[in-house]
Protein backbone atom coordinates (compact mmCIF):
# COMPACT_ATOMS: atom_id res chain seq x y z
CA UNK A 1 0.00 0.00 0.00
CA UNK A 2 0.89 3.27 -0.92
CA UNK A 3 2.04 5.65 1.96
CA UNK A 4 0.02 9.15 1.76
CA UNK A 5 -0.48 12.33 3.39
CA UNK A 6 -3.85 13.78 4.25
CA UNK A 7 -5.63 15.89 1.78
CA UNK A 8 -5.10 18.64 3.72
CA UNK A 9 -1.19 18.62 4.39
CA UNK A 10 0.25 21.70 3.41
CA UNK A 11 2.90 24.17 4.45
CA UNK A 12 1.58 26.26 7.25
CA UNK A 13 2.83 29.98 7.12
CA UNK A 14 3.69 30.03 11.05
CA UNK A 15 7.41 30.41 12.27
CA UNK A 16 9.58 31.90 15.26
CA UNK A 17 13.10 33.67 15.76
CA UNK A 18 14.46 29.79 16.62
CA UNK A 19 13.14 28.86 13.18
CA UNK A 20 16.63 26.60 11.44
CA UNK A 21 18.35 26.50 14.90
CA UNK A 22 20.18 23.42 16.20
CA UNK A 23 21.32 22.97 19.89
CA UNK A 24 23.30 20.05 21.31
CA UNK A 25 21.88 19.64 24.49
CA UNK A 26 23.94 16.67 25.25
CA UNK A 27 26.97 14.70 23.86
CA UNK A 28 24.20 12.24 21.74
CA UNK A 29 20.91 14.60 21.49
CA UNK A 30 20.80 17.33 19.43
CA UNK A 31 17.70 19.47 19.04
CA UNK A 32 16.31 21.14 15.92
CA UNK A 33 13.22 23.67 15.67
CA UNK A 34 11.45 23.94 12.42
CA UNK A 35 9.38 27.07 12.71
CA UNK A 36 7.46 26.17 15.39
CA UNK A 37 8.15 22.80 16.05
CA UNK A 38 10.87 20.56 18.02
CA UNK A 39 12.78 17.57 16.19
CA UNK A 40 15.39 15.46 18.26
CA UNK A 41 18.41 13.46 17.02
CA UNK A 42 19.38 10.83 19.38
CA UNK A 43 22.69 8.98 19.25
CA UNK A 44 26.55 10.55 19.73
CA UNK A 45 27.70 11.12 16.34
CA UNK A 46 31.56 11.87 18.03
CA UNK A 47 31.32 7.31 19.13
CA UNK A 48 29.68 6.38 15.75
CA UNK A 49 26.66 5.13 17.43
CA UNK A 50 23.62 4.62 15.55
CA UNK A 51 21.28 7.16 15.76
CA UNK A 52 17.55 7.59 16.13
CA UNK A 53 14.98 10.78 15.22
CA UNK A 54 12.40 11.67 17.63
CA UNK A 55 9.30 13.09 15.33
CA UNK A 56 9.31 14.44 12.01
CA UNK A 57 8.03 18.59 11.93
CA UNK A 58 6.33 20.37 9.67
CA UNK A 59 4.60 20.15 6.64
CA UNK A 60 7.45 20.54 3.91
CA UNK A 61 10.51 20.32 5.74
CA UNK A 62 11.95 16.57 4.76
CA UNK A 63 14.89 18.32 2.87
CA UNK A 64 15.89 20.25 5.64
CA UNK A 65 15.82 17.60 8.73
CA UNK A 66 17.98 15.42 6.05
CA UNK A 67 20.39 18.17 5.24
CA UNK A 68 20.51 18.93 9.19
CA UNK A 69 21.00 14.83 9.99
CA UNK A 70 23.91 14.49 7.29
CA UNK A 71 25.65 17.65 8.81
CA UNK A 72 25.85 15.99 12.41
CA UNK A 73 25.70 12.15 11.08
CA UNK A 74 27.34 12.69 7.70
CA UNK A 75 26.75 12.14 4.23
CA UNK A 76 23.96 9.55 3.06
CA UNK A 77 23.20 8.66 6.97
CA UNK A 78 19.98 7.23 8.07
CA UNK A 79 18.89 6.65 11.60
CA UNK A 80 18.08 3.41 13.00
CA UNK A 81 14.25 4.42 12.99
CA UNK A 82 11.85 7.47 13.31
CA UNK A 83 9.96 7.50 17.16
CA UNK A 84 6.71 9.50 17.18
CA UNK A 85 5.82 11.42 20.20
CA UNK A 86 2.30 11.28 18.53
CA UNK A 87 0.38 11.91 15.44
CA UNK A 88 -0.55 15.64 15.13
CA UNK A 89 0.45 17.20 12.01
CA UNK A 90 3.24 19.32 13.18
CA UNK A 91 4.92 15.89 14.88
CA UNK A 92 4.72 13.82 11.49
CA UNK A 93 4.42 16.37 8.55
CA UNK A 94 7.77 15.19 6.87
CA UNK A 95 7.46 11.57 8.04
CA UNK A 96 6.38 10.02 4.50
CA UNK A 97 9.30 11.71 2.59
CA UNK A 98 11.99 10.67 5.34
CA UNK A 99 10.37 7.33 5.03
CA UNK A 100 10.81 6.83 1.67
CA UNK A 101 14.15 8.26 1.77
CA UNK A 102 16.14 6.71 4.34
CA UNK A 103 13.66 3.30 4.17
CA UNK A 104 13.24 3.12 8.23
CA UNK A 105 10.85 2.21 10.28
CA UNK A 106 8.43 4.57 12.45
CA UNK A 107 7.31 3.68 16.09
CA UNK A 108 4.11 4.85 18.10
CA UNK A 109 2.07 3.93 20.59
CA UNK A 110 -0.81 1.27 19.74
CA UNK A 111 -3.04 3.97 20.71
CA UNK A 112 -1.74 6.33 17.85
CA UNK A 113 -1.62 3.72 15.01
CA UNK A 114 -5.13 4.48 13.35
CA UNK A 115 -3.99 8.34 13.35
CA UNK A 116 -0.61 6.82 11.12
CA UNK A 117 -2.45 4.37 8.90
CA UNK A 118 -5.33 6.20 7.35
CA UNK A 119 -7.72 5.09 9.69
CA UNK A 120 -9.02 7.60 11.73
CA UNK A 121 -8.76 11.98 11.63
CA UNK A 122 -8.22 13.41 15.02
CA UNK A 123 -10.57 16.06 16.09
CA UNK A 124 -11.05 19.44 14.44
CA UNK A 125 -8.60 21.69 15.82
CA UNK A 126 -10.79 24.13 18.36
CA UNK A 127 -10.91 27.19 17.39
CA UNK A 128 -13.60 28.79 20.15
CA UNK A 129 -11.08 27.78 22.86
CA UNK A 130 -9.92 30.49 25.23
CA UNK A 131 -6.49 31.63 24.10
CA UNK A 132 -4.38 34.20 21.26
CA UNK A 133 -4.53 34.63 17.82
CA UNK A 134 -2.57 30.95 16.53
CA UNK A 135 -5.64 29.35 18.59
CA UNK A 136 -7.63 31.23 16.92
CA UNK A 137 -6.39 30.40 13.04
CA UNK A 138 -5.85 27.06 14.51
CA UNK A 139 -8.50 25.51 11.65
CA UNK A 140 -6.25 26.01 8.82
CA UNK A 141 -4.33 22.83 10.75
CA UNK A 142 -4.33 19.70 9.39
CA UNK A 143 -6.08 16.88 10.94
CA UNK A 144 -6.50 14.29 8.96
CA UNK A 145 -4.52 10.95 9.51
CA UNK A 146 -1.37 10.09 7.15
CA UNK A 147 -0.99 6.91 5.93
CA UNK A 148 2.19 5.24 6.92
CA UNK A 149 1.12 1.60 5.58
CA UNK A 150 3.30 -1.34 6.56
CA UNK A 151 6.42 1.63 7.74
CA UNK A 152 4.78 2.08 11.41
CA UNK A 153 4.75 -0.49 14.21
CA UNK A 154 3.74 -0.89 17.69
CA UNK A 155 6.13 0.16 20.64
CA UNK A 156 6.52 -2.78 23.04
CA UNK A 157 4.12 -2.88 25.74
CA UNK A 158 6.62 -3.27 28.37
CA UNK A 159 8.10 0.23 27.95
CA UNK A 160 11.65 -0.37 26.24
CA UNK A 161 12.27 1.42 22.76
CA UNK A 162 13.33 -0.46 20.16
CA UNK A 163 17.38 0.51 19.91
CA UNK A 164 17.43 2.64 22.78
CA UNK A 165 18.37 0.22 25.73
CA UNK A 166 18.71 3.48 28.01
CA UNK A 167 15.40 4.90 27.37
CA UNK A 168 11.75 3.90 28.13
CA UNK A 169 8.66 5.42 26.98
CA UNK A 170 5.56 6.54 29.03
CA UNK A 171 2.05 7.48 28.07
CA UNK A 172 1.22 10.68 28.39
CA UNK A 173 -1.97 10.97 27.04
CA UNK A 174 -4.37 13.92 26.82
CA UNK A 175 -3.42 15.92 24.11
CA UNK A 176 -3.63 13.22 22.25
CA UNK A 177 -4.96 9.16 23.13
CA UNK A 178 -1.38 7.47 21.87
CA UNK A 179 0.93 10.40 23.09
CA UNK A 180 4.05 8.91 24.98
CA UNK A 181 6.82 11.02 26.64
CA UNK A 182 10.66 9.61 26.17
CA UNK A 183 13.14 9.04 29.41
CA UNK A 184 16.26 8.39 30.66
CA UNK A 185 16.81 7.40 33.60
CA UNK A 186 20.99 7.71 34.02
CA UNK A 187 20.86 11.54 33.54
CA UNK A 188 16.85 12.26 34.22
CA UNK A 189 16.50 13.70 30.80
CA UNK A 190 12.95 13.74 29.49
CA UNK A 191 11.82 14.13 26.31
CA UNK A 192 7.96 15.35 26.62
CA UNK A 193 6.53 15.82 23.06
CA UNK A 194 3.59 17.98 23.87
CA UNK A 195 2.41 16.71 27.07
CA UNK A 196 3.89 19.93 28.56
CA UNK A 197 5.82 22.48 26.58
CA UNK A 198 7.64 25.39 27.42
CA UNK A 199 5.88 28.31 25.29
CA UNK A 200 2.45 29.77 25.29
CA UNK A 201 1.65 27.92 22.07
CA UNK A 202 -2.11 29.48 21.64
CA UNK A 203 -0.58 32.82 21.47
CA UNK A 204 0.80 33.97 18.72
CA UNK A 205 3.74 36.58 19.78
CA UNK A 206 4.75 34.24 22.27
CA UNK A 207 5.62 31.98 19.85
CA UNK A 208 7.57 34.31 17.22
CA UNK A 209 9.27 35.34 19.85
CA UNK A 210 10.01 32.20 22.19
CA UNK A 211 9.11 33.63 25.79
CA UNK A 212 9.96 30.73 27.96
CA UNK A 213 7.38 29.18 30.37
CA UNK A 214 6.19 25.79 31.50
CA UNK A 215 2.85 25.49 30.29
CA UNK A 216 -0.20 22.96 29.43
CA UNK A 217 -0.22 21.40 25.90
CA UNK A 218 -1.47 23.49 23.06
CA UNK A 219 -5.14 24.10 23.94
CA UNK A 220 -6.61 24.45 20.31
CA UNK A 221 -5.45 20.20 20.21
CA UNK A 222 -5.43 18.65 23.42
CA UNK A 223 -9.28 17.01 23.19
CA UNK A 224 -8.75 15.46 27.26
CA UNK A 225 -7.94 17.68 29.94
CA UNK A 226 -8.30 15.14 32.58
CA UNK A 227 -6.02 12.80 30.91
CA UNK A 228 -3.36 15.63 30.06
CA UNK A 229 -3.16 16.95 33.98
CA UNK A 230 -2.36 13.27 35.04
CA UNK A 231 0.50 12.99 32.23
CA UNK A 232 1.58 16.10 33.41
CA UNK A 233 1.63 14.65 37.47
CA UNK A 234 3.18 11.18 35.78
CA UNK A 235 5.99 13.29 34.30
CA UNK A 236 6.65 15.60 37.53
CA UNK A 237 6.71 12.68 39.77
CA UNK A 238 9.80 11.34 38.19
CA UNK A 239 12.19 14.27 38.95
CA UNK A 240 13.54 15.36 35.29
CA UNK A 241 16.61 17.29 35.74
CA UNK A 242 16.19 18.35 31.70
CA UNK A 243 13.10 18.60 29.76
CA UNK A 244 12.74 18.57 25.98
CA UNK A 245 9.73 19.53 24.61
CA UNK A 246 7.72 19.94 21.52
CA UNK A 247 7.25 23.72 21.74
CA UNK A 248 9.98 26.14 22.92
CA UNK A 249 13.55 25.80 24.74
CA UNK A 250 14.77 22.97 26.57
CA UNK A 251 14.89 23.57 30.25
CA UNK A 252 16.57 22.27 33.24
CA UNK A 253 17.43 22.89 37.08
CA UNK A 254 15.29 24.96 39.31
CA UNK A 255 13.43 26.50 36.65
CA UNK A 256 12.21 23.01 35.59
CA UNK A 257 11.56 21.53 38.90
CA UNK A 258 9.72 24.99 40.36
CA UNK A 259 8.08 25.36 36.69
CA UNK A 260 6.73 22.30 36.35
CA UNK A 261 5.52 22.15 40.14
CA UNK A 262 3.97 24.76 39.82
CA UNK A 263 1.85 23.36 36.77
CA UNK A 264 1.02 20.26 38.54
CA UNK A 265 -0.47 22.28 41.89
CA UNK A 266 -2.30 24.97 39.46
CA UNK A 267 -3.31 23.05 36.46
CA UNK A 268 -6.63 23.90 36.12
CA UNK A 269 -5.94 28.04 36.16
CA UNK A 270 -2.65 27.64 34.15
CA UNK A 271 -3.12 25.30 31.53
CA UNK A 272 -6.93 24.30 31.40
CA UNK A 273 -8.86 27.24 29.42
CA UNK A 274 -11.70 28.58 30.53
CA UNK A 275 -13.89 27.79 27.62
CA UNK A 276 -13.36 25.58 24.72
CA UNK A 277 -15.57 22.41 22.81
CA UNK A 278 -13.29 19.63 24.70
CA UNK A 279 -14.03 20.84 28.09
CA UNK A 280 -15.65 17.99 30.47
Amino acid sequence: MNMEYGEDYKYIPVTSINSGIGQEIEKDIYGFTIQVVNIYFVGDPQKNEDWFLIDTGMPKSSNIIIEEAEKRYGPNTRPKAIILTHGHFDHVGACIDLVEHWKVPVYAHELELPFLSGEQSYPEPDTTVEGGLVAKISSIFPNEPINLGKHVYSLPKDGTVPGLSDWRWIHTPGHSPGHISLFREKDRTLIAGDAFITVRQDSLYKVLMQKEEINGPPRYLTTDWNQAWESVKILENIKPTVALTGHGSPVSGDFLAKGLSRLVREFDSVAIPDYGKYLK
